[in-house]
């Protein structure tokens, strides 16, 4: 007489884990019921009496246990293999990719992406290789491999010699002195125009801008300072960049500092920063401007402060002219400046932050975190 089927002895760990499925329960149908199969047949019971308590089959039942007893737990995830043969081998699936990853400009086509159809008929038409593959196959096959349908950015690597020096003593100033560190740039430049946005209305009854024919307002450039101890932002519109406006904003962070001592700019590299008499001003008055890389003005931190005004200020706005638009900006830095800490601003700052790094884990959209230690 054959011995009965039941599973081989369990360790520790394996019990401890059927016991966590069969008392949690799982979001698997069939790992559930599998996990209540083995640990009734641990218990002693037979198979006839496993597949009326999971109301199963006998033979799956001892389909199951066989199969715990060749590889373990992993029989908890059962993968089928049903239906026709796969009509593609891991070679031809390899090749699929790389097409789809190529520009077709380089494979002779006369587009510069790929649409689904576009790619399935040149795949049929590659000699040497049989292709047999479907559209709505082509594209689970894509999704599987984690090729998805993306809009291409754009770029600019700084090629500043003292790159990493000068982030160093970026991340060393707004680590050790926050209270004595500020930063500048400018925001622009700002027209006179409706620009389109977000605002709660009726359904199907969107709030609606007018049309510009012709802009003679100009535009006009806002000068931005922020405080990182104080978590302030101050600034004034300009008509234009200059050497003139540039000092007048680091004339009024000098003024936020009265007692004299040593304080911390950081701005990037233009024209209008670093000439003779910003130099020659910022070493008579104890100023110490640090230099954001070439290229690399991202690494300003008042950059992730002018996505909330971008937002709250000029997004779904008809600003008649210069004067008003001013008003409304310097409004908004006043709530600001009261409500720093608020959600709906903190959030903007990281939708802002989050853009202009691009990519997590890289040390401010440059280099891996691990190679800054």
């Amino acid at each position: 007489m054959a011995e009965p089927v039941r599973v081989r002895r369990l360790t520790d760990q394996e019990g401890r884990q059927l016991q966590r499925i069969v008392r949690r329960g799982s979001t698997s149908s069939v790992r559930y019921r599998r996990a209540m199969m083995l640990l009734a047949s641990a218990g002693g019971n037979r198979v006839p009496v496993i597949a009326q308590l999971v109301q199963a089959d006998e033979d799956t039942v001892r389909d199951v246990i066989h199969r715990f007893n060749e590889i373990g737990l992993a029989c908890l995830d059962p993968r089928w293999a049903g239906g026709r043969p796969r009509p593609l081998s891991p070679d031809d699936e390899d090749f699929v990719v790389q097409t789809a990853t190529t520009r077709p400009a380089k494979l002779g086509q006369p587009f510069t992406r790929w649409s689904i159809r576009k790619l399935l008929a040149y795949l049929r038409r590659v000699h040497g290789r049989v292709i047999r593959i479907g559209r709505e196959a082509l594209r689970c096959l894509l999704a599987r491999r984690g090729v998805t349908f993306q809009r291409t950015k754009t770029w600019k690597e700084s090629t500043d010699p003292d790159y990493d020096a000068k982030l160093d003593r970026i991340e060393h100033v707004l680590e050790h002195f926050p209270d004595r560190t500020f930063t500048f740039d400018e925001f622009g430049p700002l027209g006179i125009r409706p620009t389109a946005g977000n605002c709660w209305a009726e359904q199907s009854k969107p709030d609606r801008l007018p049309a510009t024919y012709k802009r003679t307002h100009g535009v006009t450039y806002f000068h931005g300072c922020y405080s990182v101890g104080d978590d302030t932002l101050w600034g004034v519109n300009r008509r234009r960049k200059g050497t003139v406006n540039t000092l007048a904003a680091l004339r009024s962070i000098r003024a936020a500092r009265p007692d004299g001592a040593l304080v911390y700019v950081i701005l990037d590299n233009l024209s209008a920063h670093n000439g003779k008499k910003i130099l020659r001003w910022a070493k008579n008055n104890n100023v110490h401007l640090c230099f954001t890389p070439t290229n690399t003005s991202w690494a300003n931190p008042i950059e992730a402060h002018f996505g909330p005004l971008r937002q709250f200020t000029l997004a779904n706005s008809n600003h008649p002219n210069h004067t008003v638009q001013t008003r409304a900006l310097h409004t908004y830095l006043r709530w600001r400046n009261v409500n720093a800490r608020h959600p709906d601003v903190l959030a903007a700052q990281r939708r802002e932050r989050a853009r202009i790094r691009s990519e997590k884990g890289l040390r401010w959209g440059g280099r891996p975190v691990a190679a800054a230690a």
